[in-house]
């Protein structure tokens, strides 16, 4: 767990690098972006589905069931953006973390040779596939919490902490090793990585504050996979 925070701290401590900053501000842009318009998808479902008047039995005609329900679907919305924010966020940063891993490199592992660079098409076949990977998992966990009861922090940040760990470390490692030997060097270290996943995790369940947490993963798993990467 040291080296877990040891980690995460240095990557903290480069907040105020500019690349940072302009990856945080894509990804709440466009996570914001997509919420948005998700929601106005459900409210204009709602109001084609309900009429403003329905009859209903022993009531009678009932008034504004289309109003309530939009009310409603904004504290559905808000309950829905805790999961949603896992496989969206990080999917977004995925698209830029060529942006936050040479950031650290440069600043911390200036002697490195120039590794891999991700194309274009890597970083999005590598965002679509963890955001549906990432939606799949938290759909089905999502008909499993109402068994979980007091065990659902433990169950959401265990099943997301697995999927952050996993794909930002092979993510990272195969700039350098190639998806085989990141693949090898993550099994080797599968338990150190969780972890890190986890811290990750964790913070991602804090409306706002999980906005800011895929950049510092990003980081947090770049120095990781420099102390781990001792051959």
């Amino acid at each position: 767990m040291g080296m877990i925070l040891a980690c995460f701290s240095r990557a903290l401590g480069q907040w105020g690098d500019a690349r940072f900053r302009r990856v945080v501000a894509l990804g709440v842009g466009l996570t914001l972006a997509l919420l948005v318009a998700l929601y106005a998808l459900m409210i204009g479902a709602i109001q084609w589905l309900v009429p403003e008047t329905t009859d209903l039995p022993l009531l009678g005609p009932v008034g504004g069931l289309d109003t309530l329900l939009s009310v409603g679907s904004i504290l559905l919305m808000l309950l829905a953006s805790v999961f949603l924010m896992v496989p969206v966020a990080s999917a977004f940063t995925g698209l830029f973390l060529e942006d936050v891993v040479d950031a650290v490199e440069d600043r911390h592992y200036p002697t490195l040779p120039e590794a891999r660079p991700q194309t274009l098409a890597e970083g999005l076949i590598g965002a679509v596939n963890f955001f549906g990977i990432a939606l799949g998992a938290n759909l089905i966990a999502l008909f499993l919490w109402p068994f979980a009861g007091p065990l659902v922090p433990v169950l959401f940040w265990g099943l997301n902490g697995y999927l952050l760990g996993r794909e930002y470390f092979t993510l990272v490692a195969q700039r350098r090793l190639g998806r085989t030997e990141a693949r090898r060097l993550w099994r080797a270290n599968r338990p150190r990585i969780w972890g890190a996943g986890v811290l990750m995790a964790a913070p991602l369940s804090i409306p706002v504050v999980n906005l800011l947490i895929p950049v510092f993963g990003v980081a947090t798993f770049t120095h990781l996979f420099h102390r781990l990467n001792t051959r």
